[in-house]
């Protein structure tokens, strides 16, 4: 009987306190996810800014695999970041612009098509990294008052943080002919990436996945229009992804506490152009949505400047859905890597194992 009594009074202790202190008493919060860059993420942040229709993708045939209306995501369906909330049970991360209507404790997209590293990269069309950030500190500060410090800094340290940045910054020059010193533009890119890894790391975030560059130069619209400047870009892409690590390497240094994982999107994107029957594919050159020379003209939907498109009949033979972006199962073969992937491909973790560990 003693042992019963003391046992109940045990556990009427363990209520008290759990009353008193919730937190002690739950188990590690599910980690949430943050998403910044560029159209590779964007689930249709640019539909609430001023710019053109050059940066949105709002009408049809955009998201008629998945969503049945145009969500303003570049893909016929879902991406990345979709398939990632999905496989780590978390719900669709809203858009930074939609947290009014959705709960944001799980995680917010702040992503934007066309967006760089660089300020100047399609400045005042784009949401830039710097500008992504910015709003990011806005959501840590209604995340403090929605659920408290102490909470909020959990949320945010179990965090992933992930990222595609930089395609823009090596594309943009293309459009209008400009030139720079290769090193020196690199060496711009890779210090503002820092500044804002090392931003939200201020904030509490510590566990960064980073996407390295895809191979610019076997996109559709790259190869239909950009030939002569192949060559150029493709060794600006190579340069890139060899500093990448090395930044980051530096900030695991710098920074203690600091996590990250590196996808080689470069090797499994390249992989899939090569072998495109391997991934499910009959081709991986002809953009399913576009028209001229592989359907490389960026028209899907007609809404741009260019007016006249082509639609192809099934969207699933086809590795890109318009002349610069992948198509839904494209994006899902990519998150799958992403995901599970061996350390060949993404190290050194993978996302699975990197929203299981702890900070």
């Amino acid at each position: 009987m003693a042992l019963s009594s003391s046992l109940f009074n045990f556990y009427i202790f363990i209520l008290v306190v759990c009353f008193i202190h919730p937190i002690l008493c739950i188990s590690r919060p599910q980690a949430g996810l943050f998403v910044f860059g560029d159209s590779l993420f964007d689930p249709g942040n640019n539909n609430y800014i001023n710019t053109t229709t050059e940066y949105q993708a709002n009408w049809r045939p955009y998201g008629e695999s998945f969503f049945k209306y145009p969500t303003g995501r570049f893909s016929d369906g879902r991406l990345i970041p979709d398939f990632i909330a999905e496989y780590a049970d978390l719900p669709l991360i809203p858009s930074y612009f939609e947290i009014g209507k959705q709960h944001f404790v799980h995680g917010v997209n702040f992503a934007s098509g066309g967006a760089g590293c660089l300020v100047e990269t399609h400045r005042g069309f784009v949401i830039d990294l710097q500008t992504q950030l910015k709003y990011f500190k806005k959501v840590v500060k209604l995340l403090k008052k929605k659920v408290g410090k102490t909470e909020s800094k959990q949320i945010l340290s179990n965090a992933v943080y992930i990222f595609s940045a930089g395609g823009n910054d090596y594309l943009a020059p293309l459009s209008t002919n400009s030139s720079y010193p290769e090193r020196e533009y690199l060496k711009m890119i890779m210090g503002n990436l820092t500044s804002v890894l090392k931003g939200i790391y201020k904030e509490g975030g510590r566990k960064f996945g980073m996407l390295n560059m895809v191979p610019i130069g076997r996109l559709p619209n790259t190869i239909a229009l950009n030939g002569n400047s192949i060559g150029k870009i493709t060794n600006l892409v190579k340069m890139h992804n060899s500093a990448l690590p090395n930044t980051l390497k530096q900030l695991e240094k710098q920074l203690p506490g600091f996590k990250y994982t590196l996808f080689n999107l470069f090797k499994v994107f390249s992989d899939s152009v090569d072998n495109p029957t391997k991934y499910g594919f009959k081709t991986s050159k002809t953009a399913c949505c576009g028209a001229g020379p592989l359907r490389g003209i960026y028209s899907c939907g007609g809404k741009r400047q260019v007016k006249k498109y082509k639609l192809c009949k099934n969207v699933k033979d086809y590795l890109f859905f318009d002349s610069f972006h992948p198509s839904e199962l494209a994006s899902k073969q990519y998150a799958e890597v992403l995901w599970n992937g061996t350390p060949d491909v993404v190290a050194p973790y993978n996302l699975k194992s990197f929203f299981e560990l702890s900070t």
